[in-house]
């Protein structure tokens, strides 16, 4: 299972110039992967590019229907502080999701941490956009290559 899987990782805040970039990336990733026998795409639904991971995933859907998109959430109050219009794109990916994980049923210190762990641990294959050497992205693709899992940094 971990060989059809892979999992999102990357930074909340995107330069605005960046995106169209990125979504052209990603799909082509996932597309990539797809071609190796992916057919699951874990992804942790926070803001910026897991928001964009996800939505990559479910417009791809119709081309290849058999990927599926699986929500690995924290918690059941991640969108607690979002703002109106974010909770309304994270609604809509969650009703497209094929299935939805919380790692964790509060919130806790550490429960982003546990997701990114799970994530990682479930898959063979990671999509990353990474731009700094510190913080929780930085963290993951640490724990992701050691333990063997191949990352296509963005």
């Amino acid at each position: 299972m971990k060989s059809q899987t892979c999992f999102f990782t990357g930074h909340r805040r995107i330069p605005q110039n960046e995106i169209p970039k990125i979504k052209k990336s990603l799909q082509q990733a996932i597309i990539s992967l797809v071609h190796k026998g992916v057919i699951y795409f874990g992804c942790g639904g926070a803001l910026g590019f897991d928001t964009l991971a996800a939505l990559a995933v479910i417009s791809l859907k119709n081309k290849y229907p058999q990927i599926r998109l699986i929500m690995v959430l924290p918690c059941k109050e991640q969108t607690k502080y979002w703002r109106k219009e974010d909770i309304e794109i994270y609604n809509h990916i969650l009703s497209c999701a094929d299935k939805v994980v919380y790692t964790s049923e509060h919130y806790f210190s550490g429960c982003m941490q546990k997701r990114n762990r799970h994530m990682v641990e479930c898959s063979g294959f990671c999509i990353s956009y990474l731009r700094q050497s510190f913080g929780g992205t930085y963290s993951t693709v640490k724990l992701a290559e050691s333990m063997g899992i191949s990352i296509i940094f963005l």
